[in-house]
Order: structure tokens, then sequence, then C-alpha cells
């Protein structure tokens, strides 16, 4: 098989995988490819929700047939669409790139799919935000998805929301401190569910199996989320007092 170039059955392979809500990963070692080669065919084809196999098999036929027909020639960057322009003028395919790893890694870390997607577009505008019309064009995704993302990525503590001041839009938000924000949100939920352990213990009785364990588990959680907040609160401080600056070639 020459090069990277995908079969019709690749990709075929690759829309039962996105069916079957594989990761990219995962889609990659079924069919023998890199996991690059997958990210890139799914977001120059529609993004994972809208891949068609056949249709991007047409596509890729093309794009091969004018790579042998057209001499190469400096081309201008890509002009933005909708929901585009916030990219710092990069190439739109390689934000497509970053977006869909970094999305891929959201989504092994346990955050679903569409929620993933939204706060990767996020992450890589250089505002950091977005209104639900923008992340509908930019994803290709019908309203009602977007706003269950953002209402799931609201109760995380991931973004915000804030009112457009040239519009009666709202905008999303993901802000610098999001890790921050969302390690005290979780240390908080942990928080709940040490107390409602210890609660629990007191009621099964201490010396019983079931209440020694409630209550280690109790124990245990808290001492974890009280070094975690600490560390958190410091790293804090310390990155909004000194934040890194760019590195400068020598």
């Amino acid at each position: 098989m020459p090069g990277d170039r995908l079969t019709l059955h690749d990709r075929q392979q690759i829309a039962a995988g996105l069916r079957g809500e594989l990761t990219y990963a995962a889609i990659g070692r079924r069919i023998g490819r890199p996991t690059s080669t997958i990210t890139r065919e799914v977001m120059r084809n529609g993004g994972p929700l809208a891949y068609h196999a056949e249709a991007a098999h047409r596509a890729g036929a093309r794009h091969t047939r004018q790579r042998k027909t057209t001499p190469p020639t400096p081309s201008p960057s890509p002009s933005p669409s909708p929901g585009r322009n916030d990219l710092g003028g990069r190439d739109p395919r390689l934000v497509d790139d970053v977006d869909a790893q970094s999305m891929e890694l959201m989504v092994q870390a346990g955050l679903p799919q569409m929620m993933a997607r939204v706060l990767a577009a996020l992450f890589t505008t250089d505002s950091g935000s977005l209104t639900s019309a923008e992340l509908v064009q930019r994803l290709r995704v019908s309203p009602a998805s977007v706003s269950k993302a953002i209402g799931y990525l609201e109760t995380q503590a991931l973004i915000r929301r804030e009112r457009d001041p040239h519009s009666r839009a709202e905008r999303y938000v993901v802000d610098d401190d999001v890790a921050f924000q969302s390690i005290m949100a979780g240390a908080r939920a942990q928080t709940r569910i040490a107390e409602a352990c210890k609660i629990a213990a007191r009621k099964l009785g201490p010396t019983t199996p079931a209440g020694a364990r409630l209550e280690n588990t109790s124990e245990f959680l808290l001492h974890v989320i009280d070094d975690l907040v600490r560390s958190a609160q410091h790293w804090h401080k310390v990155y909004r007092a000194h934040p890194p600056k760019s590195s400068d070639t020598d």
C-alpha cells in the first residue's frame, strides 16, 4: 500500500469505529495506521459525527489526482470561514489537527466526545471564547449538541458564560486558570463524598467491616484532597504572580 493512502475498506473501518465510539488510537490499531493518520482523515472529512467512508474516499481520490496533475504553486493561507476567525492567522488544517489530538486525549481521560470537541475548540482559539453559533459552524454539529456539551462543561467548572459586548449572544469562555478551577471543583465534590462516607460509617457502626471501610475511605479522601488543594493553591499563586514567558529564539 503506497504511503499513507487509505483504501475504501480502511475508510469503512474508520466509519464503523466512529459509530462504535472507538478512540482514534483504537481505530488506528484496528487498521494498522498511526493515530495521526486517523485524526487527519476524520477532521478533513467532516469530523467524527459527519464522517462518511464513500464521500471521504471520493474526496481523497480527487486530492490525489490534483496532486498528480497540478504543479505546486505558492498559495495564500486559507481565508477563515465563519466560526474560524480566531485562529491567529494559522492554517485551519493545523488547528484541526491540534483540536483532534486534544479531543482524543480528553476522551481517553473520561470526557464525553462532544464535550471534548467543544472544550478543544475553545482551547485552540486565541480569545478562549466562542458563541454557540460559532461552535455550531466550526464543529458542524447541531445547536442542541452544543447546548448539551456547554451544560456539562459548566457543571465541571471547565467553562463559564459571559455576555458578548457587541451582540445579545452569550460567549462561552475557557479561562487561563481552567485547570485550577476544575481541580477545585473536583475537590469540593470529593469532599462531599468523604463527608457522606463518614456519616454512613457512624450509622453502620465504625467497628463493623462496612463501617470501617467507609471510615477509612473518608479519611483517605480528606487527606488526599487536602494535599491536592494546598498544592493547587500554591502553584496557582506562583503562575499568577510569574506567568510563563514565551521562549526566545537564539
